[in-house]
């Protein structure tokens, strides 16, 4: 029983797995926080955009 708790302790196999996976979750936080940021700015600015170019009829 000894011997296979060792080998199981030394076996870093799944430890791998799990440190990719935790790397990759934040890299997708990252990029949909920063797409977020990215979407509002250019809503405002392309808002504003419209209302600088909205033409008004001549009476």
């Amino acid at each position: 029983m000894k011997k296979i708790f060792a080998r199981l302790m030394k076996d870093e196999s799944g430890a791998t797995a799990i440190e990719y996976g935790l790397i990759a979750a934040l890299i997708s936080v990252a990029l949909i926080g920063g797409a977020t940021a990215l979407g509002d700015k250019l809503n405002t600015q392309f808002t504003n955009l419209g209302s600088y170019m909205k033409v008004t009829p001549a009476p």
